[in-house]
């Protein structure tokens, strides 16, 4: 690790210093909202499992299609009681 010289600072270079100022809180919020994009942070050990947000669209897709197949083989009751088999 080099050594620091004497004239060197620790602040930021000047192109890296922002005017916060001018900054515009929620400048992009109403687009993001009205294109429906959505944010879901994924806790690392889920991350490593996929690539991409593609892999993840394509991991939740499948779910909802087992989902929805399940759905349809456990048919709700009718609400009448079994007749005893005698």
């Amino acid at each position: 690790m080099k050594a620091k010289t004497p004239g060197s600072r620790d602040e930021m270079r000047s192109e890296y210093n922002f005017d916060y100022s001018t900054a515009v809180r929620g400048k992009y919020y109403r687009r993001i909202m009205r294109e429906g994009a959505n944010v879901a942070v994924l806790e690392p050990d889920v991350a490593k499992a996929f690539r991409n947000s593609a892999a993840v669209n394509e991991a939740l897709r499948s779910l909802l299609r087992i989902s929805q197949t399940t759905r349809r083989l456990t048919s709700p009751s009718s609400g009448r009681a079994a007749s005893p088999r005698h």
